[in-house]
Parts: C-alpha cells; sequence; structure tokens
C-alpha cells in the first residue's frame, strides 16, 4: 500500500467520518430551520427574519459543498496530479465563503435597504411567530454549533493545546468552515432577535432594518476571513514555523549533514505536506553512503511528522553565500516562532 493509501485509511479517515456527521448535523439543522424561518418571514413580513433565512439558505449549500469536499479530496494521486487532490478541500472551502457572501451578506443588505425604504409593520400575532421562530433557530443552531466545538475539542486534546489554539491552528478547512457558519448563524439569530423585539415595543421598523445590516456585514466579515484562508492554502502554504524549525533542526543535527542551505515546506492538504530541502552532506562520503543516509533520513522524517508524505532531499555543495543565508533563514525561523508564542500567550 502506498503512503498515500495508508493515510486515507488510517487516522484521517476516522476524524473525516466525524466531520462528516458535524457537516450533516448543520446541514439537517440549516434546511429545517431555513424553511422555518422563510415561512415565518413571509407570514409576518420581518425583513430581519428573511435576512436569517437567507444566511441558512447559503449555509445549507454550503455545506453542501463541504461534504463534496470531504469526498473528492480523497482521491488517490493520478498522472495529471502526482500530489493528490487533498487542496480540493481549500477549493470547496472557498466556493463555500463566496457562496456565503452572496447569497447571505448581498441578500442581508438588500432586505436591510428595502425595510429602510418601504417600511415594515407586524401585527401582534405576527412577531411572537417570528420570535418562536427564531428561538427555535438559536437552540438548534446551538446544538449544531456544540457539535462542531465537541470535534474541536477532541482534535485540541490529541494536539495538546487549547481549543482556541486549535481553531486557529487547524489544518481542516471544512471543519474551520462549519464552525464559523454555526457561530455566525448564532450571532445572527441574536441581532434578528433583538432587531424584532425592538420592533416590537418601539414600533419602529428601523431596528429590524439595522438588524439586517448587522447581519449582512457579519456574513461578509467571515466570508472574506475564510476566504482568505482558503486563497492561501491554494496557493500554496508553509506549515507553521513551530514545525518548520522541528524539521530544521532534525536536518542539523544528522551527523551526516553539514549544513541545511535551503528548507521549504508547502501543504498539499489536511494531512499532506511537501518537504524539500538542500543540504550539504559532510566529505568523504561515498555514493552508496549518500544514498543510505538520505533513506535513512527520509524514513525517519516520515516516522516523526507523518502527514510529511511528499520528502525531498537535495544534496548540493553549500557556498559561503550560501551558509550565510542558511543562518539568517534560521534566525528569521527562530524569531517567528517566538512571535507566534508572545501571541499565544498575550491571546491566553
Amino acid at each position: 500500500m502506498s503512503e498515500s493509501a495508508a493515510h486515507t485509511t488510517g487516522p484521517r479517515s476516522g476524524e473525516d467520518t466525524r466531520t462528516a456527521v458535524t457537516v450533516l448535523v448543520a446541514l439537517g439543522a440549516n434546511l429545517v430551520i431555513a424553511l422555518a424561518k422563510a415561512i415565518g418571514g413571509v407570514f409576518t413580513g420581518s425583513p430581519a427574519l428573511l435576512s436569517e433565512a437567507a444566511h441558512s439558505v447559503a449555509d445549507s449549500l454550503n455545506e453542501v459543498f463541504l461534504l463534496a469536499s470531504l469526498k473528492r479530496s480523497k482521491r488517490a494521486p493520478d498522472a495529471q496530479h502526482p500530489f493528490g487532490y487533498g487542496k480540493e478541500r481549500y477549493f470547496w472551502a472557498l466556493l463555500a465563503a463566496v457562496g456565503i457572501f452572496v447569497m447571505g451578506g448581498c441578500f442581508s443588505f438588500f432586505q436591510g435597504a428595502e425595510a429602510l425604504q418601504s417600511g415594515s409593520s407586524e401585527d401582534h400575532t405576527g412577531y411572537l411567530v417570528g420570535l418562536a421562530v427564531l428561538g427555535v433557530a438559536l437552540i438548534a443552531e446551538g446544538s449544531s454549533l456544540v457539535r462542531a466545538l465537541i470535534q474541536v475539542r477532541g482534535n485540541a486534546r490529541k494536539a495538546g493545546h487549547g481549543m482556541l489554539a486549535e481553531i486557529r491552528a487547524g489544518s481542516d478547512p471544512t471543519l474551520r468552515t462549519v464552525l464559523a457558519e454555526d457561530s455566525t448563524a448564532c450571532l445572527g439569530v441574536v441581532f434578528a432577535l433583538l432587531g424584532m423585539w425592538l420592533h416590537m415595543i418601539t414600533g419602529d421598523g428601523v431596528y429590524e432594518a439595522v438588524a439586517s445590516f448587522l447581519i449582512g456585514a457579519l456574513l461578509v466579515y467571515v466570508a472574506y476571513r475564510l476566504a482568505m484562508e482558503s486563497r492561501g492554502r491554494l496557493i500554496g502554504e508553509a506549515i507553521d514555523p513551530a514545525q518548520r524549525r522541528e524539521i530544521r533542526h532534525f536536518l542539523d543535527e544528522q551527523p551526516e549533514i553539514d549544513t541545511v542551505t535551503t528548507l521549504l515546506t508547502m501543504r498539499l492538504g489536511t494531512e499532506s505536506t511537501l518537504v524539500a530541502a538542500r543540504i550539504d552532506l559532510v566529505a568523504g562520503l561515498d555514493s552508496e553512503e549518500v544514498e543510505e543516509v538520505l533513506v535513512r533520513v527520509k524514513t525517519k522524517m516520515a516516522e516523526v511528522w507523518p502527514h510529511a508524505d511528499q520528502i525531498f532531499l537535495d544534496v548540493t555543495d553549500a557556498s559561503a553565500k550560501d551558509r550565510a543565508r542558511a543562518r539568517r533563514d534560521l534566525k528569521a525561523l527562530d524569531e517567528a516562532v517566538a512571535a507566534d508564542a508572545d501571541a499565544e500567550g498575550s491571546r491566553s
């Protein structure tokens, strides 16, 4: 069995199954909620409720995208895609972000503008229906959010850090997108509840229009953040500085390696990473010894970092300029790790 196939049927497969269940729970909740919000919005004429209905429809479509990404990213490498299809996760997450922006954010702004221009009024029954629908939606969205948070907590425990660190560093865009959608959905429902409640007690429909604008702004912001994260991964993003430094130190510690002149990494998927290094070996090794060193080093790296399934070591003669650049790169890497640690400490 190839190493990539082993990853597909190993721990990552179980994690993907849990993620699929999380997405399905969110999809089921959003479909029911979208229907309830749409019916309630038409019945009451509430722009905030209609904005939330569009939000839930967008989330439902996005969950379909995310389910597609889970399946398509598992395809085996082929001649056209020798590094596999792991980046499918990032592509479909980008489409989900576009869906949040267009179907959720833009429609919410439209509803808010319509409410300001035409005004809106609801009878007492309409208020009660709208508030009841939003209350049920908050419970359902909250249940889906709890499911996503439970999975994030489990991942954080495995990684040995806190939940906030896992949310920021999590490599699975599918889970991150579901978590962002559910969190945004709960906050959006709160905005709609406040807007409808203030409309009810004051009789001024501007509060619901403001609620629609707030929901739209929230969705646009979340869509932007998700899109930027997916963009970085699609273009080609290095693994975090701490892991790069670990790999660099491992290579430096090998007795046969004199200098690591260049270390390049790139995420190829949630559990697939390309590692390419130019190394200068100590003098006196014959060709057979060089081959044995390279095989041993790559085998050990794959054991220590299972996600590094594409490892390339290029043996080169390091010049004085190369050695100086290598020292600068290592210093910059140490500074990046220290900066991340300081930022983590300030946030905690």
